[in-house]
C-alpha cells in the first residue's frame, strides 16, 4: 500500500498549492534542513531547523507518528533528506518542491 501511494522512493514530492490544501488543520512537523545560517535569513512559519548533514543523527527528534514535510531553499536538499529518512524505514515523508524560493515567490509568510 505505502509502495503504491508513494512509490519505490519511499516519500511524496509535494507542491505549494497541494501542501496548503493537505496540510491545513492537520498535525504534522516540518522540518527545513539548509543550514542554521540559512534558516536564520528567513524560513516557513513552524518549521524546525535540522541541517542536512545533521539528519542522520538526529533523527530522535523527528516524530513518528505524524507526518513529516520537509523543506529547503528549491527541494533538492530536502529531496535527499526525505530519500535517506525514507532509507531508514521512516514513513509519511513529503518533500517540498520549489522550497521556501517558492513559497515566498507564492506570497507566503517568511519569519526571520
Amino acid at each position: 500500500m505505502l509502495q503504491a501511494l508513494f512509490g519505490s522512493k519511499g516519500f511524496e514530492n509535494i507542491s505549494i498549492t497541494d501542501y496548503m490544501e493537505d496540510f491545513d488543520g492537520v498535525d504534522h512537523t516540518l522540518i527545513d534542513v539548509r543550514t542554521a545560517s540559512e534558516f536564520r535569513e528567513g524560513h516557513m512559519p513552524g518549521t524546525i531547523n535540522i541541517p542536512l548533514n545533521e539528519i542522520g543523527r538526529r533523527t530522535d527528534e523527528i516524530p513518528t507518528n505524524r507526518p513529516v514535510v520537509l523543506v529547503c531553499a528549491t527541494g533538492n536538499r530536502s529531496g535527499a533528506a526525505a530519500r535517506q529518512l525514507a532509507g531508514a524505514g521512516r514513513e509519511q515523508l513529503y518533500n517540498l518542491t520549489g522550497g521556501i524560493s517558492a513559497w515566498a515567490r507564492a506570497g507566503h509568510p517568511v519569519e526571520r
